[in-house]
């Protein structure tokens, strides 16, 4: 897949729900951004996202601090990771390839964001990536 698929990609099926507030897709093996929605700044905290899922005792504990706000670990297994800041979450999945990361705010749907994020991941995975 090219770099402008991943992009489509981050748009269709994350952005346009209108319940996803920005999104990435990093490669799980070294952090670098694959794509990105307009205006989210992730690179300086790429790699932590990708380590989350190396130690989820230590994330679960620890959680995020991301975007100058203080995450909470509400869940994380081997293929997911969510997280709470009040009205805002971060919602981590992993897929053999990549690490795709989406947020929202208090006017959108977690329930949303979080089946949109999935569904994704799952797409991935059945490319094999």
């Amino acid at each position: 897949m090219s770099l402008n698929q991943f992009q489509i990609m981050i748009n269709d099926c994350l952005i346009d729900t209108k319940h996803v507030e920005n999104a990435a897709i990093l490669v799980a093996k070294n952090g670098n951004v694959t794509a990105a929605s307009a205006r989210f700044q992730i690179v300086p905290q790429a790699q932590m996202f990708t380590d989350a899922f190396k130690d989820l005792t230590a994330t679960r504990e620890r959680g995020f601090y991301f975007q100058e706000k203080s995450y909470t670990c509400v869940r994380a297994d081997r293929s997911s990771i969510y997280c709470k800041c009040g009205v805002h979450g971060l919602i981590l999945v992993r897929t053999t390839l990549y690490v795709i990361i989406a947020t929202y705010n208090g006017s959108m749907y977690p329930s949303v964001c979080v089946e949109a994020v999935e569904k994704l991941a799952e797409y991935l995975k059945e490319k094999g990536k």
